[in-house]
């Protein structure tokens, strides 16, 4: 390797962080402006009902939590939530995920070290050493030099900056338990210590304690930053998940045994709730507290809070930066962003950019919107990586999961509500809150689909090997090939369905490049798997059809043929299934079964015999709107075939129900499924069975072929195409072809998170 060359993709980073590393930079990001800076804030919303807020934020973030072991232990990648939503839920959504998780990193990063300078201007005043500047502007003074400081760290290496955050976070609990030990003495030596809780637990109500959470809900994001080291972290599959519980666990106790002290320790003026003295201290309200009930206290709560908001902001700087070099890396951002310095292999641009963008916010925006606008991104984010991890799950079941999300998907479910109802309420609660926040997503779309989007595609590898469209036509049957037999099969079956529309064939065949290979290895495979398109071709030929004919590269074979569904707007997929995979979790295969369970299209799914004339179609029906698609393909299949053939149109009646509603619902269902379709040889068949499978199977004997609609999905478990469908497939004599109508785009999203 060439160290003079810093291009992020020959130089890696580098894997040093351990356990104890990743759990203190989560403690370390945690431990900050929640308690040293916001506490006050949260206390004038929430009243004495603080340490509830707290409560309830750390109960919210566990179910998000969740979700972020999982995907951290099965993909550990710098970037995390912005590659994990890229992923799971697209191109537009993975740029909007990591834009907002670098805009409120950033936020971050200006609201601790805007913490640490307010902290640092207090601790000046109480030595009695005269001011050079006023409190505002020394306050910036100490945020510059505390953010160029850990920015410098930063570069170094991830080792130095995980053993700078791990010293400072360690002192910062020592202090803090002292604190809580302190106050937790000052309150038994105080009898009316329970007045300050009695005494209105809600003053603002019930939405007081929301605003709270929302306000601090900043301070329990830290795990995230946890799944940003995982391109740098040991054995990330095991401690990735730890270290997320580790941390939150920690914190969220601290948090509220602090929340708890500052409520029942204090003694306010009189005249004044103790929640009102500490809105009023702001930023400094613990300082206040422990200035009470500590000896030295202030000293002692500002050495400490300066220790705390230090540690946030290393860690924050770390992580902005490490989302900043995933959006580089993806060409989501410029590529200087990518850039990884070859000795100290840390990215040296995404670092510096960050942290003058931290600064240029500390200037600009006051700490209390700035708050509240970075929890409102962190909120969006959780919700779309919530999102993620049930698309994952269903999409990638191949990845190894170090760690599972126990009773799924509702723990995702309610992380998602939960998320975007406080993000919701807080945007509309605090006005320019929302404004910012939609003001910046507003901005990063255009950026992204004016410039981004396109500089992306422009860097990604071509993995269309060939590609030829003889004509441009406006239907498209899709045929995916991956054996010569198949080929000559669907091509034949394709050919008729794309007559009867004036349309073309697709012919697709994907190469599936294996990890360890480079995609664009794929390219040796080019000539042995031509054939397959050429007897596609061959088949069209015979009807005069043309065919668009493709070969290209993917990783995942489903995968690639979705694209190809959405690239050409094809308005049928055609597949062969050779028979039962004898599994209980896959009907059809991986492949067939990724596609057949949330069709971006019109399917259909063949399960070939051989036959010699097609003279006979049988189509079972019961009025769904699969049944009438299974007429519409019967009909076109029936007309573009030499042999006057004829359809069958069969409902099957149960024997437990009565002649009369029998007769009914048959005449229902053929009513239905032949509305607007024209077909002059058409037979109605009904037949009284025990069981839907078996009456088919009867009316089956003399027919030449059965195109059968796919049955429903039970609620929340996607069964494909269902047990009737399947039995008759298996067992028929004759070809099977089973269909299925395109998903529409809420029944897509139900069916790819909680369906599944």
């Amino acid at each position: 390797m060439d160290s003079s060359n810093s291009n992020s993709r020959e130089i890696t980073l580098s894997r040093t962080l351990g356990l104890m590393d990743i759990t203190m930079i989560g403690i370390g990001a945690m431990i900050g402006a929640g308690i040293f800076v916001l506490i006050g804030i949260a206390a004038g919303y929430a009243g004495p009902s603080l340490p509830i807020a707290f409560l309830l934020n750390g109960i919210v973030t566990t179910f998000t939590a969740l979700s972020y072991a999982e995907l951290g232990s099965s993909i550990p990648a710098a970037g995390g939530g912005f590659l994990w939503v890229k992923e799971g839920l697209g191109d537009t959504q993975g740029f909007l995920a990591g834009w907002m998780n670098w805009f409120a990193y950033i936020v971050a990063c200006a609201l601790y070290g805007l913490g640490f300078g307010r902290l640092a201007t207090e601790l000046w005043i109480i030595t009695g050493v005269p001011l050079p500047l006023s409190e505002h502007q020394l306050s910036l003074v100490f945020m510059i030099i505390v953010v160029g400081l850990f920015a410098y760290i930063n570069s170094r290496g991830a080792s130095e900056a995980g053993l700078a955050g791990s010293i400072v976070t360690i002192a910062k609990v020592v202090i803090l338990s002292v604190f809580i030990g302190f106050g937790l003495y000052a309150m038994l030596n105080n009898p009316s210590w329970s007045d300050n809780f009695s005494a209105g637990m809600l003053p603002n109500g019930i939405g007081g304690v929301f605003v709270a959470m929302g306000m601090t809900f900043i301070a329990f994001e830290g795990y995230e930053i946890i799944a940003q080291s995982g391109e740098e972290v040991k054995n990330p599959a095991h401690n990735i998940p730890r270290a997320i519980f580790y941390s939150i666990g920690a914190v969220v106790i601290i948090y509220i045994l602090i929340g708890f002290v500052v409520i029942g320790a204090v003694t306010p003026p009189p005249g004044s709730a103790v929640w009102q003295y500490l809105a009023q201290a702001k930023e400094v309200a613990i300082v206040r507290a422990a200035e009470q009930f500590i000896p030295m206290g202030g000293m002692l709560i500002l050495i400490s809070g300066l220790a705390s908001t230090m540690s946030a902001l290393n860690a924050t700087i770390y992580s902005s930066s490490r989302v900043s070099f995933a959006m580089g890396r993806e060409r989501n951002l410029p590529s200087a962003f990518a850039f990884i310095h070859p000795r100290m292999h840390t990215p040296y641009w995404a670092i510096f950019l960050s942290s003058i963008l931290v600064v240029v916010m500390g200037f600009t925006l006051p700490i209390d919107q700035v708050a509240a606008a970075a929890n409102v991104m962190f909120l969006l984010l959780f919700t779309q990586v919530n999102i993620a991890v049930m698309t994952l799950r269903r999409r990638r079941p191949d990845l190894e999961r170090g760690f599972k999300v126990p009773l799924f998907p509702w723990p995702a479910v309610i992380g998602i509500i939960s998320n975007l109802a406080m993000a919701i309420f807080l945007a509309f609660k605090l006005g320019q809150v929302g404004l910012l926040s939609v003001a910046w997503i507003g901005v990063g779309l255009l950026l992204y689909w004016g410039y981004f989007s396109k500089k992306e595609e422009e860097e990604r590898p071509n993995d269309v090997l060939h590609e030829e469209a003889l004509t441009s036509v406006d239907y498209s049957v899709l045929l995916p090939v991956s054996d010569l037999n198949q080929a000559q099969i669907l091509g034949r079956l394709g050919s008729i369905l794309a007559k009867e529309h004036d349309g073309e064939v697709l012919a697709l065949h994907v190469v599936k490049v294996p990890r360890q290979l480079q995609l664009n290895d794929g390219r040796l495979f080019l000539r042995e798997r031509r054939p397959y398109i050429d007897k596609v071709i061959e088949q069209a030929r015979v009807l005069d059809v043309p065919v668009h004919s493709m070969i290209r590269l993917g990783r995942s074979i489903s995968d690639a043929i979705l694209k190809t569904v959405h690239e050409n707007k094809s308005d049928v997929a055609l597949f062969g299934w050779p028979g039962s995979t004898g599994s209980r979790d896959q009907m059809f295969g991986s492949v067939i079964d990724r596609i057949a369970s949330n069709p971006p299209t019109d399917i259909a799914i063949l399960r070939h015999r051989p036959y010699e004339k097609l003279q006979s179609i049988l189509v079972p029906v019961a009025g769904g709107p699969n049944g009438r698609l299974a007429v519409s393909l019967a009909i076109a299949l029936a007309r573009n075939t030499p042999e006057s053939t004829k359809i069958v149109l069969l409902h099957i009646s149960l024997s437990n129900i009565n002649a009369k509603d029998a007769e009914a619902r048959a005449q229902n269902a053929f009513r239905r499924s032949t509305e607007g379709r024209r077909y002059e040889t058409i037979e109605k068949r009904i037949i009284s069975s025990d069981s839907p499978s078996a009456g088919i199977l009867e009316a089956a004997a003399d027919c030449d072929m059965i195109v059968i609609g796919a049955t429903r999905e039970r609620l929340f478990r996607n069964i494909l195409v269902g047990n009737v469908s399947e039995q008759i497939a298996d067992k028929a004599h004759c070809p099977v072809l089973i269909v299925k109508r395109r998903s529409t785009m809420v029944a897509s999203m139900l069916r790819e998170t909680v369906l599944s």
